[in-house]
Order: structure tokens, then sequence, then C-alpha cells
């Protein structure tokens, strides 16, 4: 009695340390009081809303995005890991539940001599057996957590694949018709340059100019040739990257889009730094991960204490089976287990687990840092394209400009070929350049939806993204 007292009286020690859990640790970095590069006009944007891909006005970009998120591989694993997640979720979740099984057994026994007897019979058992371990220290109750944070967590890397999906079709896009629109510059750019080699040549036969200008400019004509098949054979590429994207052949994709021109430059609010700690799915999976760590250390330190197991067996029994039923049977056992010699096998789970949830600690602080940096370089590509865009315009008016006096005064004499080929490169690099920094706005808009999180809110699903 006096050693099953001081038992009973060990309990609250055993209690006492299975309920001891980690520290918890200060997660937060702080998040500064405004963006580095945010201008003035930037609060007077909209919000990011889900479907942001809608806001730059084109319904193809639309149809493509939708097709990319139902169709992508990528997306499609995502979805597999959050059913495996939750399938490992309801495993673990069963330790907290008792286990009954059932059981029918027919034996027949003979050929034995006990006291020159020989034993032979038969006998029949049907019944169930129920299994149950006191979660004393609550090591199932932490896996079951554990695995219920790390179904959170595949749920976040599922809307991050979806909003990293989307922008990679909407930038693939943009890539797309930007070089078909400098590949139409370089076939204009290629027509001009033919013009002028017939007015070079009718010049030639008038004896006007010499063999030398006609081979300056068929040169031109032939690296203005070159530019244009290379800008075909990028603008194919970006089409067969952008079709990966949808899954689906190259062969089976149409664009109709051949100009940035039309698109919407949408203005977007950045809103405050804090804000984007509650608007990114992979934040949301970091901080879902760390709470899984969590609950690992506690069911390994849980795991290091002793466990208390309870059996329970009720059935029938007999030497036939039209009377099994006339004979019942019941068993009730409690086993106590505790770890004693085990090489240091717990203490290095419990510390494996604390060093995971240090490592998953540093990933998640750094993934706020990333965060905050995605949105201050977007910003600054923003509003650095802005600033060029209007000197930009000036140089190409003053190109077309250029051009158009050098071959009225080369046609008159008063000028030399040189200077219409250094006009009509000057031209062609400018509107070249032109749809460069559109393309450049255009995929920062789509950097900084990202970088804000696409108009994830938890819970939403792949509606946002």
């Amino acid at each position: 009695m006096r050693n099953r007292t001081r038992r009973f009286a060990l309990l609250p020690l055993f209690a006492l340390c299975a309920c001891t859990t980690p520290a918890p640790n200060d997660t937060a970095l702080p998040a500064p009081a405004a963006w580095r590069y945010a201008a003035a006009t930037d609060a007077l944007g909209e919000p990011v809303r889900p479907g942001w891909w809608t806001a730059f006005g084109s319904r193809e970009l639309d149809s493509l995005v939708q097709q990319a998120r139902a169709n992508s591989f990528d997306v499609a694993a995502a979805v597999a890991r959050v059913k495996q997640a939750q399938a490992s979720a309801k495993i673990a979740g069963a330790a907290l539940l008792p286990n009954v099984n059932g059981f029918a057994d027919a034996t027949r026994q003979g050929g034995l001599l006990v006291n020159d007897s020989e034993l032979e019979g038969t006998s029949f058992d049907l019944g169930l057996v129920a299994s149950y371990e006191l979660d004393f220290w609550g090591r199932n109750r932490a896996l079951r957590d554990a695995a219920l944070a790390n179904v959170d967590a595949s749920r976040f890397d599922r809307d991050t694949v979806a909003l990293t999906v989307s922008a990679d079709t909407a930038n693939t896009w943009l890539q797309t018709v930007a070089l078909r629109q400098r590949a139409a510059i370089a076939r204009q750019n290629l027509d001009t340059a033919t013009q002028i080699l017939k007015t070079v040549e009718s010049r030639l036969r008038a004896g006007a100019v010499t063999l030398l200008d006609v081979a300056q400019q068929r040169a031109a004509v032939a690296a203005q040739r070159r530019a244009l098949e290379a800008s075909v054979e990028q603008a194919n590429d970006s089409l067969a990257t952008l079709a990966v994207l949808l899954g689906q052949p190259a062969s089976r994709l149409q664009i109709a889009t051949t100009s940035l021109d039309a698109l919407h430059v949408p203005d977007i609010a950045a809103g405050v730094p804090s804000d984007v700690l509650v608007q990114r799915p992979d934040l949301a999976r970091a901080e879902a991960q760390l709470t899984a760590a969590d609950a690992n250390i506690a069911a390994a330190r849980a795991a290091m204490l002793p466990s208390l197991t309870l059996t329970a067996t009720a059935g029938f029994g007999s030497e036939r089976i039209h009377t099994i039923f006339d004979n019942s049977l019941y068993s009730v056992a409690a086993g106590l287990s505790a770890p004693i010699f085990n090489a240091g096998s717990l203490a290095a789970g419990r510390d494996l687990a604390i060093a995971q949830q240090e490592e998953l600690l540093a990933a998640y602080r750094a993934a706020i840092v990333s965060a905050f940096g995605d949105v201050d370089r977007s910003l600054n590509a923003i509003h650095g394209v802005d600033a060029q865009v209007a000197a930009q315009d000036e140089e190409r008016d003053e190109a077309r400009r250029a051009l158009r006096l050098a071959q009225s005064r080369y046609q008159a004499g008063a000028e030399t070929l040189t200077t219409v080929l250094d006009a009509q490169q000057t031209l062609f690099a400018a509107e070249d350049e032109g749809v460069q920094l559109r393309l450049a706005r255009l995929q920062g808009a789509v950097s900084l939806y990202r970088a804000l999180g696409g108009g994830w809110t938890r819970g939403a699903g792949q509606s946002a993204g």
C-alpha cells in the first residue's frame, strides 16, 4: 500500500514535466512605418483584390489565367498535397480514440499425450478487443495538432502556388505580346530600310551616289532582317513557355493580342508594410509550419514520460459452435510502460524537434524580410519606369521627325546616307525601347500584385491569388 501511495505521489511530478512546453519564441519582426519607394500618389490607387489580372482590361489575359489555374500541374500537385495532409491528420487524430478490433478463432488440437491419455478437441472464440492509451501528457493531442497545422500549411502552399501560376502566366503573356509588338516594329523598320535602299539604288543609276552607299544600305537591310528574325524567335519561345504554364502543347495555343498599347496600366495602393504580414499565403504557410513545430516539440517531450494503456476483451467461447453464445468471457487490463534506457534516442528526438523549430523560425523571419523587399523592389521598378516614360516618348517623337527630315534632305542631295542610316537606327531603337518600357511597367504591376498577396485572405482558398 505504501508503494502504491508513493507511485501516485509521483504523478503530479510527471504531469508537471509533461506540461512544460517550449518557451514561446518571439517570431515578430518590426515592420517599417512606410515603404521606402512609395510615392504620395500610391495611396490613391486601388486596393489589391482577387482576380487582380482583370485590371489590365484584357479578356484574353483573363481567360488564360483562368485556364492556367484550372489546368496547371503545379496547382494539381499542390491540391494533392492538401489531401495527403488531411489524411495524415485523420491518422494522427485516431490515436485519441479507442481502437476496437473483432476476432473469431477456431482451434483444433490433437496428438498430445498427457498421463498416457491423448488430448484432442476443438474450441471456438468470438469477440471484441478494445485498447486505449490514456493521453496523460498530451503527446497524442500534440501530434494531432501538428498534423492539423500541416493541413493549414499545405492549404497556404496551394494558394501560394496558385498565386505564382497566375503571376507567371500574366508576365509570360505580357512578354509574348511585347515580343510580337517588337517584331512588328522590326518589320516596319525593315520596310523603311528597303524603301531607302530603293532610293539609293535609283540615285546610283543616276550617278548621284557610289557603290559604297549601296553596300551600306544593303547591310542595314540585312541587319534589320536579322533583328526581325530574332524577335520572331523570342516571341515563339515565349509562346511555348506560356503553353507549358497552361498545361497544353504550344501548337494548340493561339494569341490574338499583338500590342501592349491597348492595355490598362493599373494604379495599385500598396498600403502599409504591416498589412503584408496577413496578406501573403507564403507567410501564413511559414507560420503554420512553426505551429506544427511547436506541437512536435511537445510530443517529443511527452514521449520521454510513462504511458498507460487500457485493454478490454469481451466475447464468447465454446467447444461446439452451436453453443458458443452460451459462454461469455471478458477481461480488463491496464499496462504501464516507461522508458528506462534507450541510448538517448528520445532526448535526441526532442533536440531534433527543437532544432527544426529554430530552423523554421529563421525561415519565417527571412520570409517576412523578403516580403518587404518584394514590395519595395516592385514600387521602385514602377516609379523608375514612370520617370523614364515621358523622356522616352519625347525621344521617339523627335527620332521620327529626324528620320523624315533626313530622308527629305537626302533625296534633295543635301544630306549624306550616313545621316539617314543613323536617324533610322535611332528611331528603331527608340520605338523598341518604348515597348520594353511599357512591358516593364505592366510587369512591375504584376510583381506588385504578387508581392501584396494577390488579394489573398485566410479561408478564401483558390478564389484569391
